[in-house]
């Protein structure tokens, strides 16, 4: 029996990170994080909302080529700046919030069809 490879649809993976995005964004609040980590998150989300919403239809401003890069780029923002928290103000419950954030849009990337139906 041959094994079968699950990936999620570019507009799911889309929909996923508009949802998600605001909560990164209330997250240091909700959990009652610090200045600096606050300051990550909100950035972090807001750059990801920015690209979500711009990631489906016909007027997409960032090739979709290009789209996976940047959502490891942003990964990597969310993970070091994990790291940063953590070390610099003590905070690891925050610290290890923001990198469990990069780590999981890492494999939601990683699991993505980037690709989207003719004409759309």
């Amino acid at each position: 029996m041959g094994s079968t490879r699950t990936t999620i649809p570019f507009g799911a993976h889309a929909a996923i990170e508009t949802v998600a995005a605001p909560a990164v964004m209330a997250a240091p609040f909700l959990l009652g994080f610090g200045q600096a980590a606050g300051v990550v998150a909100f950035a972090f989300g807001a750059m990801l909302l920015g690209l979500a919403l711009q990631a489906v239809g016909p007027r997409r401003s960032i090739p979709l080529s290009a789209y996976a890069g940047f959502e490891y780029m942003l990964a990597a923002f969310a993970v070091l700046g994990g790291f940063t928290v953590g070390l610099g103000t003590g905070e690891w419950d925050a610290g290890v919030f923001l990198v469990g954030v990069g780590v999981t849009l890492t494999a939601l990337t990683a699991s993505t069809r980037f690709s989207v139906p003719a004409g759309a």
